[in-house]
């Protein structure tokens, strides 16, 4: 992490500071007094990279709570790894300060990634920080191992196999909601499921084993099942009424007046970090519910008591 000040002042005396500490004592980090880094060679596995960022007003709420912020940023990114069936172990970060984010901002933020990186095992190796006149914004780059050619690929489903999803979902798309004061959540378990998503690092093992494909549920579950089959070169059909629900979003459901549009919602709405995947018939995925099969053809099929429903863009776009 590098900037235009001095070393001691400013910029670097921040960094030595606030970041520094995040490193964990790797010793590709060089104590983040260098302008690159070095990542260690693991003979037998294969590096996972993958990157998110965050822009305040767009992924997160305006004005959301600075620690909160950079727990998201990191388990956004964890999920991607976990939906490649990775072990993570460092990352690297961009961020913007923006006008009026002052010390106390700073200090949360990196306090709260602190406490998530010692969490999963992730060191900091380096990264950037700029002042921006705003919104505030981050973005993160996240390094994992995975034996050596057993990554999980998007690509990979056949006909014949059954789509699976770890969890429960719909949890993402009402605790935005709950956040925003539209959804009752008197025990504040859905705004915490926004929140501090769980990336599911747990079903690594059991993806490199028995999926033929999996994707991480961030832009809603149908959007994600469309990445899975646009990849693969199948069609993915997905039952509605198999989808596996959290006590709270089932309360939530029971007191809409359109059924099957509540369900569309919860599985499009997305922010679940869920895994879903496909296996091939005959076998069961560990920690997931099957909700429907990988066809011959191409596109999505969204059914729901019987009937297809149209899903549209099938969730989250940014353009």
């Amino acid at each position: 992490m590098s900037g235009p000040n001095k070393p001691g002042t400013g910029e670097f005396a921040e960094i030595e500071r606030l970041f520094r500490p995040l490193t964990g004592g790797a010793p590709g980090a060089f104590d983040l007094l260098d302008d690159a880094a070095v990542v260690p060679q693991r003979p037998g596995f294969d590096l996972v990279v993958t990157k998110d960022a965050v822009v305040e007003g767009v992924h997160v709420p305006q004005g959301e709570a600075p620690d909160r912020i950079a727990q998201k940023l990191l388990r956004v990114n964890l999920s991607d790894l976990a939906a490649k069936g990775a072990e993570p172990f460092a990352c690297f970060l961009a961020v913007a300060w923006p006008t009026g984010f002052g010390p106390a901002e700073r200090e949360a933020f990196a306090s709260g990634l602190g406490e998530d990186l010692r969490a999963f095992g992730v060191d900091l190796l380096g990264g950037d920080t700029v002042v921006t006149p705003g919104p505030f914004w981050a973005s993160l780059t996240a390094l994992g191992w995975v034996p050596a050619g057993r990554m999980v690929r998007r690509a990979g489903a056949k006909p014949g196999n059954i789509l699976w999803v770890s969890g429960v979902i719909g949890d993402g798309a009402l605790g935005l909601a709950a956040v925003r004061g539209e959804v009752e959540d008197a025990d504040g378990y859905l705004a915490a499921r926004y929140r501090r998503p769980t990336p599911r690092l747990d079903l690594r093992e059991m993806l490199r084993t028995a999926a033929t494909a999996a994707a991480d549920v961030s832009d809603g579950l149908v959007a994600d099942a469309g990445h899975i089959a646009a990849a693969s070169g199948v069609r993915v059909a997905i039952d509605l009424d198999r989808l596996p629900l959290s006590p709270a979003a089932r309360r939530w459901l029971d007191g809409q007046p359109d059924r099957d549009q509540a369900l569309l919602t919860l599985a499009t709405g997305g922010d679940d970090y869920e895994i879903i995947c496909t296996g091939r018939a005959g076998e069961t995925l560990a920690g997931c519910t099957a909700i429907g099969e990988v066809l011959a053809g191409e596109g999505l099929e969204v059914r729901c008591d019987g009937m297809q429903l149209d899903p549209g863009a099938g969730g989250w776009r940014h353009l």
